[in-house]
């Protein structure tokens, strides 16, 4: 009886098929949102760790659309501190950006894609999900006919926006 009562209780774990796997399109409004706290939502959304049925080895996250990536905030003094660097592939070729010159330059999306990319694993399967994500500049974006749902970021923590601006005024 033991040993019967030993197998009953064993647990398995599960892990999806790419034929089970069911992605759904979000849109998250970036207005007004603090860049770090939304990129940790959507690089989770991406990776799908907010489903059940999470599989570490298989891209069964959502698509993700961020409109209003122009007007994030960053918190602190990181607008002017913070540095984004790169290399050109030439001698002498390194090149360095701040998010203020991304955000009033012609690339305002960079510094929320920098942050997912960033946050999502290096190798084939990250980069397979990163392409699941469209970052718009503007409010608008070419998506409708997914039909994709709003998140509503803002309303999940009350630090999602940048708080201290809203306790001073």
């Amino acid at each position: 009886m033991r040993a019967f009562a030993r197998e009953y209780f064993l647990m398995s774990t599960y892990s999806a098929k790419a034929s089970e796997i069911k992605k759904k399109w979000v849109v998250i409004d970036a207005e007004g949102l603090v860049v770090g706290r939304l990129a940790t939502i959507i690089a989770t959304r991406l990776r799908g760790k907010h489903k059940p049925t999470y599989t570490p080895h298989l891209d069964c996250g959502d698509n993700v659309i961020v409109v209003n990536a122009e007007k994030i905030l960053l918190t602190g003094n990181k607008l002017k501190d913070k540095v984004y660097h790169w290399h050109t592939g030439y001698i002498g070729g390194i090149k360095e950006r701040t998010p203020e010159q991304f955000l009033n330059g012609r690339t305002p999306t960079r510094v929320v894609e920098k942050a997912v990319q960033r946050m999502l694993p290096r190798g084939p399967l990250g980069k397979h999900q990163l392409a699941n994500l469209r970052v718009y500049a503007g409010p608008e974006h070419p998506h409708e006919a997914q039909q994709p749902e709003k998140l509503d970021v803002a309303n999940m923590n009350p630090k999602n926006t940048n708080y201290r601006k809203a306790k001073a005024s």
